[in-house]
């Protein structure tokens, strides 16, 4: 997602607080059976196959993300947004997640967030905001449409995709909101789960900010947060 008045070099990923820059979605009837997950014009940060086409929309799903700060227990919406949890199961499945940290903190403007989900952040990466570095701009190679955006809001505790700024633009960066930001972000990021236990840590990552502030084209705010949080692995309950 672009931050108001980026003008893109390479896809980014960042929620942004410009309402009137929705991106158009097609309305699809949920839970949907069946999904559509195109090539992206940047290739995969890490190698991983697409999701299957042909969700099982009638299942419930509880994700686990397993961090070196301790447990965040996520609660799948899987009847409102079933592509995108589809595809996020499918890249926790495959181990797409694992060692890698959660980039980017934003604490101002309506828009708080911890967001995650790019394998050029590696758990060893060195986060410098670089305005030439990768991360921030990662992806699993596919792209597919957003979900859920009727009446979408971001109370804390809401997970949601990233996106590169339009509707068709998600991919496996993911972001936290521990703080309601509702009036800050526009109906622009697919709400696809809830933190049901956890939150409390990325709270306690928010308290202490980040230490350095993006320059990336695209994304004018926020930046690596001081305290680092590792994604070991990301499990997955199925009922």
């Amino acid at each position: 997602m672009f931050l108001p008045g980026g003008a893109a070099t390479h896809p980014k990923a960042s929620p942004s607080k410009s309402p009137s820059a929705t991106p158009s979605a097609t309305t699809v009837a949920e839970p949907a059976h069946h999904c559509s997950y195109t090539k992206a014009t940047t290739a995969a940060a890490r190698t991983v196959t697409s999701p299957p086409a042909t969700p099982d929309y009638t299942a419930g799903y509880q994700a686990t993300i397993n961090t070196n700060l301790g447990k965040l227990v996520l609660n799948l919406a899987n009847s409102k947004a079933t592509c995108t949890v589809n595809s996020f199961v499918h890249l926790a499945e495959a181990g797409y997640f694992n060692n890698t940290q959660c980039h980017r903190l934003t604490t101002a403007n309506g828009v708080y967030v911890l967001q995650c989900g790019d394998p050029y952040a590696t758990a060893t990466t060195k986060m410098t905001c670089s305005s030439t570095g990768k991360v921030g701009t990662g992806g699993p190679g596919y792209e597919f449409a957003s979900e859920n955006l009727t009446g979408a809001a971001y109370p804390a505790g809401t997970l949601a995709m990233a996106n590169a700024g339009s509707a068709d633009t998600n991919g496996s960066q993911f972001f936290i909101v521990y703080k309601d930001s509702s009036s800050g972000l526009g109906a622009s990021y697919t709400p696809f789960g809830t933190v049901s236990s956890g939150l409390d840590i990325v709270q306690n990552v928010a308290k202490d900010g980040f230490s350095c502030q993006y320059i990336q084209s695209g994304q004018s705010e926020g930046g690596a947060p001081k305290k680092k949080v590792i994604i070991d692995s990301v499990t997955i309950k199925k009922t």
